[in-house]
């Protein structure tokens, strides 16, 4: 028997209200959540400290950058494309300099997140003079007007920025900084190499490590620690209370392919959409998850405990050292 158009309408349609009704924490969660995200932001925060990178770029100049390459008035020029080790391919600036781009800003429409205190370590590039160079799409130059009203260079949609500690041509010290400054590939991605070395195996998106203190957590790609907000809210859906200057010290985490984890529980396993802006963000057993900026290097536990609302997370996606009330 022919099922007739206005069935199967009504069959699509009922499939798609039990999809959206299915509660976190059920058997079969839904990938996401519709419309909910940061509604509020916390108080205490925590202190950043700053962080480091390591390598060195070839295919530029040698000598040392003038004492103004850094600054936001110097203009980009042309650029090209460099080979840093261990990083791959790089855009850089006419003095040789490495592009870098921030994983809290958007591409999509293009904006910057970084101002103040931020914009003096990664000054943004300016956007009046870039042209593109050998290796480079000029079609995916673009500029953005920042809060003060200057135009930033955009590769790919991505605002770009140098690194204050990046001194001479070829320098690549910001790569990886806070787990989310980067270098920039000429495709406008991330810079990030060609995986593991050779008899290195490549770390998971989400995996754990056993601490000493804390015992087994969760920590990112990076080996960065990964936070809960006891703020946040879970069930029946994921919404995140940090946002805005919260945010800036506990970037959140991007979807993570589950594929792309170990040893991480999968009932719960779900992204969801935020409210500002943010785009969307993973969760562990639906409750939003967290890096801290304050954590310099993988194996920092710097934000357990801060502000007693802050706390590493467990495989099962409970809070480490805490209730969960």
């Amino acid at each position: 028997m022919k099922t007739s158009w206005r069935s199967a309408s009504l069959v699509a349609s009922a499939a798609a209200v039990m999809a959206l009704t299915t509660a976190c924490g059920q058997d079969s969660p839904p990938a996401a959540s519709q419309n909910v995200g940061a509604t509020a932001a916390p108080g205490d925060y925590g202190n950043i400290g700053a962080g480091t990178g390591t390598g060195g770029a070839t295919g530029g100049a040698s000598a040392p950058a003038s004492p103004s390459a850094s600054s936001p008035s110097t203009p980009a020029g042309k650029l090209s494309v460099s080979t840093a080790e261990k990083v791959g391919k790089v855009v850089t600036d006419s003095l040789g300099l490495t592009l870098y781009r921030f994983d809290q800003d958007t591409e999509e429409p293009p904006k910057s997140n970084c101002d103040g205190d931020c914009a003096k370590t990664w000054p943004p590039v300016p956007a009046d003079d870039a042209e593109a160079g050998e290796g480079i799409d000029k079609a995916l130059l673009g500029s953005v007007t920042r809060a003060d009203g200057t135009k930033q260079l955009t590769v790919g949609g991505w605002p770009a920025y140098r690194y204050a500690k990046d001194v001479n041509a070829g320098d690549v010290k910001g790569q990886g900084v806070g787990g989310k400054w980067y270098a920039l590939a000429p495709d406008g991605k991330k810079a990030q190499g060609g995986g593991a070395g050779e008899g290195e195996a490549a770390q998971a998106g989400l995996s754990t490590r056993n601490d000493p203190k804390l015992g087994e957590i969760v920590v990112d790609k990076n080996g960065m620690t990964v936070y809960r907000f006891k703020k946040d809210e879970a069930w029946p859906k994921p919404v995140s209370n940090c946002s805005g200057e919260c945010l800036k010290k506990w970037p959140l985490v991007e979807p993570v392919d589950f594929a792309d984890t170990k040893g991480i529980q999968e009932k719960g396993y779900m992204v969801f959409d935020r409210t500002d802006g943010k785009g969307k963000q993973q969760t562990i057993n639906c409750s939003p998850i967290y890096t801290f900026a304050g954590d310099k290097a993988p194996g920092d536990t710097n934000g357990q405990g801060v502000g007693g609302t802050w706390y590493a997370v467990r495989p099962d996606g409970k809070l480490v050292g805490a209730s969960e009330k």
